[in-house]
């Protein structure tokens, strides 16, 4: 009371920064877990005669059928 016309002090500046930290870092790891989940599928950088290569080197795919789809993508 007798100190009314102080303001708040040094702390409201700390307790401000602290605000900002908390909720940057809780925005930071729910973006990253996000990220992660969203990247988990197929590549989409990949082209059609790379994603043929993959497969037949995997074996799903025979000899002949590889050589069709490269004569299909004209590589």
């Amino acid at each position: 009371m007798w100190h009314s016309a102080d303001g708040m002090g040094w702390w409201m500046l700390v307790g401000s920064v602290w605000f900002v930290v908390f909720w940057g870092l809780v925005l930071w790891v729910v973006l990253t877990l996000v990220g992660r989940a969203g990247s988990g599928g197929a590549r989409g950088d990949d082209s059609p005669s790379e994603i043929a290569r993959r497969r037949y080197a995997r074996g799903d795919i025979t000899r002949e059928e590889f050589e069709q789809i490269r004569r299909d993508l004209g590589s």
